[in-house]
């Protein structure tokens, strides 16, 4: 029996890492505000993406809670827009933080979490959560 060494793993690649991000999102349609200080949870529990590198489904769910300033966000087009990830090969790490990036480009919001909770493969499961505005890391090492 042949015993397989490290080089011969296929390995991650940084073409993997970037998968997806490079990707034409449309564009999430917003509607005007009219109150102050309130939160809103948009929630999507059969969000599918795939794998890059594998282009095996990925299965989770997505739920946005976010404080409106001037604009909110129309549920059809955000049901669209994560659509979009349904065929797309990208990481679920990016998938939360992309999600959260266009986001903010759309509404501008006070603040806002975007909670991934994607299903088990190969007997793991991860969760991701990105929130706005992003924390100020010291990048002193």
């Amino acid at each position: 029996m042949a015993s397989v060494t490290q080089s011969t793993i296929s390995r991650y690649t940084d073409e993997h890492a970037k998968a997806g991000l490079d990707f034409n999102f449309p564009a999430i349609e917003t509607w005007q505000n009219q109150f102050p200080a309130y939160e809103i949870l948009i929630d999507d529990p059969e969000f599918t993406s795939v794998c890059p590198k594998t282009g095996l489904p990925d299965f989770g769910v997505i739920q946005l809670r976010y404080m409106p300033r001037e604009r909110c966000l129309e549920l059809k087009s955000w049901k669209e827009y994560l659509f979009s990830y349904r065929n797309l090969g990208i990481f679920q790490e990016n998938i939360v933080n992309q999600i959260l990036e266009d986001v903010v480009k759309a509404c501008d919001p006070v603040w806002a979490h975007v909670h991934g909770d994607f299903r088990p493969r190969g007997g793991i499961s991860t969760i991701v959560d990105a929130r706005w505005p992003r924390p100020i890391i010291d990048e002193k090492k």
